[in-house]
C-alpha cells in the first residue's frame, strides 16, 4: 500500500454525499450513433475516511430509480419498467465497498459490491481525489471524480431492439459517472 499524502490524515471523518453538488450519471450508447446521458436525481451516500490507513475507508451509496433522469420523460419511465431496472420491484441500486486502494498521488481504486435489479457484482471505480475546502457555510467538504463501465447483461438487464442497419438500439456497456462532493459531518 502506499503512504498517504500528510494531507489525507486531516481528511479523517464522516462525510455525506451533498446531493445539490454530486452527480452520479450514466452514459450509454443508443442506435449505434449517439450516447445518452443521464443520472439519478434522488440518491444517499457516506463515506468513513481513515487518513491514517486508507486501505481502512470505506464508501455506501444508494441510488433511487425511479428518480432516473435522461431529460426525456417516455425513455424514463421506459428505464423504469421491467425490460430495464424494473423500479416497482427493485427501487434501489446500491454500493458498498469492500476496499480502497491508493494507486497514485490523488488517485483511488474503489472496489465494491454493486447491486442492480437484485444482482450483486463486484466492480472497480477508479477515482481522483479533486481536493478539500471550507465551503462559506463552514462545511469541511471534499472531492472525487471517476468513471468505470459496466455490462447491462451482468445485472440481468438485456432488453434491446436490432436495428434494420445492423447493430442494436442500446448498448450493453454503459459508463457510470461520478462527480462527488461531500461534506463532513463528524
Amino acid at each position: 500500500m502506499t503512504t498517504s499524502a500528510p494531507a489525507f490524515t486531516e481528511l479523517t471523518g464522516t462525510y455525506e454525499l451533498d446531493p445539490t453538488h454530486t452527480r452520479i450519471g450514466f452514459v450509454a450508447r443508443h442506435a449505434m450513433v449517439t450516447k445518452v446521458r443521464g443520472a439519478f436525481n434522488d440518491f444517499s451516500g457516506t463515506a468513513k475516511i481513515n487518513g491514517d490507513d486508507l486501505s481502512q475507508s470505506n464508501a455506501n451509496v444508494t441510488l433511487k430509480v425511479a428518480s432516473i433522469d435522461t431529460r426525456n420523460a417516455d425513455r424514463d419511465n421506459h428505464l423504469r419498467t421491467n425490460d430495464f431496472l424494473q423500479a416497482e420491484d427493485y427501487p434501489e441500486i446500491t454500493f458498498s465497498s469492500t476496499s480502497i486502494t491508493q494507486t497514485g498521488e490523488n488517485d483511488f481504486d474503489v472496489t465494491g459490491d454493486l447491486t442492480i435489479k437484485g444482482t450483486t457484482r463486484q466492480v472497480t471505480i477508479p477515482l481522483e481525489y479533486q481536493g478539500a475546502a471550507k465551503d462559506p457555510f463552514g462545511n469541511d467538504r471534499i472531492g472525487f471524480e471517476g468513471s468505470t463501465v459496466i455490462s447491462r447483461k451482468d445485472f440481468g438487464i438485456t432488453f434491446n431492439v436490432a436495428l434494420e442497419t445492423g447493430g442494436v438500439l442500446v448498448s450493453d456497456n454503459v459508463t457510470l459517472e461520478f462527480e462527488v462532493s461531500a461534506i463532513k459531518v463528524s
